[in-house]
């Protein structure tokens, strides 16, 4: 099925790179997954130091040791707001980069991700039924669902997000061109978006509220009680994904290939597309539908380690999606001011540019889109 759609990804580094550029490429992947991981951690720690009030980074890491900050106040802004925070955020950007990469790669399409394929709205469709149905009025949109409430809104997100891509893969064996498929997968985000407004119009205005400033996107507004409900979620998807690494390699090459190296496309399809629609839709359940970290997470990622090995791959891009998800929070904080920018908008700044450069990057613009 996928084979009719397009295959610009370039094929694994294995197949691809032979001699001494290869061996040097081998080489230096560890040291830039060991960079990448020191760019979070200390991205992290910024995070935790920066904000309308700046706190001194020893005093964070006397917190994070368990310790008391010199004023009370320091203490509780790391502990009860600060660090959820950025935890929420490098769990959701690790989980959309790597949902991103899988759906480019099964997809073999530069340009798939959960928010131009519509999954994001699928998930938000399946958020939108739970709440305007339970009644929750002013707020935060999760407040007061508890326990079984965010269990509840976590499955219907994902519930919601598998649906659409698997409405997505229907019309993906129907059609040929990348261009067609992207369109038709812009135009089911608006159907379902459509969906929601209607759901929306007959609602009270407190809910109204609520949902058009979830859709703003946050990571601010994840309880210690709710998180671990997204980092369970985000890490069985992870999981998931890393062992599906040997068989998005051979994905890479189309089905056929895959078929005659025994693997099971069938079983392997069901996996990516439980694994996508669970890290898509739990992270829009609790942060709202964030756009571009999908679709350019996993670009940057192959541009920095110039390989296109999954093996390398998902890791790397767990690493750097959680980086730009916390480099984006970060901006939309504005360190040294209590202005708080909408996160989406300063996702779309960071992202948007990437995808440009994808697509001027191909040497003819017509067959970059499989037309």
């Amino acid at each position: 099925m996928t084979d009719a759609i397009y295959k610009p990804i370039p094929r694994p580094a294995d197949y691809a790179q032979e001699g001494a550029t290869a061996r040097l490429n081998l080489g230096l992947r560890p040291l830039l997954l060991i960079g990448l991981l020191g760019a979070l951690a200390g991205v992290f720690l910024l995070s935790l130091a920066a904000g309308s009030v700046s706190i001194p980074f020893d005093q964070v890491l006397t917190v994070l040791a368990g310790g008391e900050a010199e004023r009370t106040a320091w203490t509780n802004i790391v502990l009860k707001f600060r660090l959820p925070k950025a935890t929420t955020a490098a769990l959701a950007g690790a989980a959309l980069g790597v949902s991103g990469l899988m759906m480019q790669t099964f997809f073999r399409n530069p340009l798939a991700g959960p928010f131009v394929l519509g999954i994001s709205s699928g998930a938000s469709l399946g958020v939108a039924l739970v709440v305007l149905s339970a009644g929750t009025v002013g707020g935060a949109l999760l407040a007061g669902f508890g326990l079984t409430g965010d269990l509840l809104l976590a499955a219907a997100a994902a519930v919601g997000a598998g649906v659409t891509m698997f409405l997505v893969l229907l019309v993906a064996g129907r059609v040929r061109s990348s261009m067609t498929l992207l369109i038709l997968g812009l135009m089911m985000g608006y159907l379902v978006s459509s969906l929601v407004s209607l759901l929306l119009y007959f609602a009270i205005p407190e809910r109204i509220q609520a949902y058009i400033s979830w859709t703003f996107g946050s990571f601010g507004g994840i309880t210690w009680e709710q998180l671990p409900i997204l980092a369970g979620a985000v890490i069985v998807g992870l999981i998931v994904a890393l062992l599906l690494s040997k068989s998005l390699n051979a994905l890479l090459l189309g089905e056929d290939y895959a078929r005659s190296l025994g693997m099971n496309v069938d079983h392997t399809r069901a996996a990516i597309v439980c694994a996508t629609a669970l890290l898509a839709g739990v992270v829009t359940a609790f942060c709202g539908p964030i756009g571009f970290v999908g679709i350019a997470v996993p670009h940057l990622c192959r541009s920095l380690l110039n390989t296109s090995d999954h093996r390398v791959l998902v890791p790397g891009t767990i690493l750097m999606g959680a980086t730009v998800a916390l480099i984006a929070a970060l901006i939309a904080e504005v360190p040294g001011h209590t202005l708080i920018l909408p996160l989406n908008a300063v996702t779309a700044l960071i992202g948007a540019p990437v995808v440009i450069a994808v697509i001027l990057r191909r040497r003819n613009l017509q067959s970059a889109f499989g037309s």
